[in-house]
This record gives structure tokens, C-alpha cells and sequence, in this order.
């Protein structure tokens, strides 16, 4: 699997943004009231993280540290603006039933983590790719919570009515039923062993601090990285002095047994 492919994988499947990371829980619960909201929510999110992910990978070198974050954000706005006047042009529908949680994408913690985590790390390409895999990722989270929403409130799939108005719950499209649903697909990915967050596969943090805010090491910039590839340097030296150091005792242990050997075999021979 080369790299382009892992990072849509990772971002699908192993990493999802929703059903692993739990990120992006705002949108998530707010806008998935039908499947059609989960859909355009996503798509727009996508096509954020992709130029976001795109330009900042770009421009990484030429960002400097110290207003990196601030940088994103002005990146991310921008991107943020061109998707919400597009939308509000050409399907105004789906606008008005997103509407405050479209500028919201600016602050959305996907796009922000994985500007900082990935793409001011990587090259422009895999970071595209990292990008389109996230938000395929958010995407599918997304959509398949809003049909769910929307088949059991509404009796409806993308706006057409299949379940007659009797038999709707109408509680699953209000704000509970977005904690319902979202719980019933987590325990049904922790049932059949999928990547979750709640059975011990998301993935663990590669700040030095390893995420933990109450031992925390600085914040999640370049400083903390470099003080995690320091720690990750000395634990590769310490492992291997302490393989040098079990393989130099097995030598001498092996030498010895065979001086004892030796030892033996010749007073057995004296004997004879």
C-alpha cells in the first residue's frame, strides 16, 4: 500500500474523524438531521481540508512557527468564505439548513489538526491525499448518522418519504437523537471489532506530553515535536546499548560454557 492510499485508508477507516478520533462533534450532532444536511455538511468540509491541507504543506516552510496557528486560520478562513458564497449561490437550500455551522468550519478541530499534525510535516501530495481521506472520512460519518436520523424520525431517505407518519420517532431528529444514533453505530463498531474510539484502536498521541494535559510538556507546536523525537532518540539509544550490552553476555556466557566444556572433556580424557 503506498502512501497516497494509506492516508485515504487512515482516514476512511482507521482514523475516521468521527467514529475514532471523536472530533468535529459540533457539526456532527447539529446538522445530521437528514442525510442530505450530513452529505453537504462533509463535502464542504472536504473540499476545506483539501486546499487547506494543500496550501499549508505548500507554505510550510515559509510559515513561521511562532504564528503558524494564526496562519492556518487565516488560510482555513479564506477557503471557508469561498465554500459558504459558492453554497449560498448555487444551492441555497442546503445553505439555509447549514447556516452558522458553515463559518463554523473554520474552527472545526479536524481542519486545525491536521494542518498542525500533518500537513506542516509532509509533502504537498500526501497531505492532499491525507486531506481528501479525512474528510471522505467525515463524510461518510456524517451521512450515514443523518440517514439514520432521518429513516427513524422522518421516515424519509434524502427527502423521500418510505415510512408512513405514524410509525416516525420524531425524537431522532431532535438533539437527543443524534447522542442515540451516534451511540447505537459506536456500540455496533465496538460489536463487530471495527476501529472505534471507545474499544482501544484510536490511535494514540505522538505529542511528548502523549496527550495527557495534566503531565503536559508545552503545547502541540514544533517545539513539542522536537521533544519527542529527542525523547524517541534516547529510548533508541538506551534500547540498543541494552542489546548490545544482553548480546555481549550472551557471548561471554556461551564462551564460558564452553571452557567449561572443554574443561570436562579433557579431565575425562586425564581420567582415562
Amino acid at each position: 500500500m503506498n502512501k497516497c492510499t494509506e492516508r485515504l485508508y487512515n482516514g476512511i477507516v482507521k482514523e475516521n474523524p468521527t467514529f475514532v478520533l471523536m472530533l468535529g462533534m459540533c457539526p456532527t450532532l447539529a446538522v445530521t438531521t437528514s442525510a442530505i444536511n450530513g452529505l453537504g455538511m462533509g463535502l464542504s468540509t472536504t473540499v476545506v481540508l483539501l486546499f487547506s491541507n494543500m496550501i499549508i504543506s505548500a507554505m510550510r516552510k515559509i510559515i513561521p512557527d511562532r504564528v503558524r496557528i494564526p496562519a492556518y486560520i487565516v488560510i482555513v478562513a479564506s477557503l471557508v468564505t469561498i465554500v459558504q458564497l459558492l453554497m449560498q449561490a448555487y444551492v441555497p437550500s442546503l445553505y439555509s439548513a447549514l447556516g452558522i455551522y458553515i463559518p463554523l468550519i473554520v474552527v472545526n478541530c479536524i481542519i486545525l489538526g491536521r494542518a498542525e499534525s500533518y500537513a506542516s510535516k509532509n509533502g504537498p501530495l500526501e497531505s492532499t491525499f491525507d486531506g481528501i481521506g479525512m474528510g471522505l472520512g467525515f463524510t461518510i460519518a456524517l451521512t450515514c448518522i443523518g440517514l439514520v436520523r432521518e429513516i427513524l424520525g422522518s421516515g424519509a431517505v434524502f427527502g423521500h418519504v418510505i415510512i408512513p407518519e405514524d410509525y416516525h420517532i420524531s425524537i431522532f431528529v431532535l438533539a437527543p437523537g443524534a447522542f442515540f444514533v451516534l451511540s447505537i453505530l459506536t456500540a455496533l463498531q465496538n460489536k463487530f471489532k471495527a476501529p472505534s474510539a471507545t474499544n482501544g484502536s484510536a490511535p494514540k498521541s505522538e505529542l511528548a506530553c502523549g496527550g495527557n494535559c495534566l503531565s503536559c510538556n508545552g503545547c502541540a507546536s514544533m517545539e513539542n515535536h522536537m521533544k519527542l523525537a529527542e525523547k524517541k532518540a534516547e529510548e533508541a539509544l538506551k534500547a540498543a546499548e541494552a542489546k548490545k550490552t544482553a548480546a555481549l553476555k550472551a557471548a561471554e556466557a556461551k564462551k564460558a560454557a564452553e571452557a567449561k566444556k572443554a574443561a570436562e572433556a579433557a579431565a575425562a580424557n586425564k581420567a582415562e
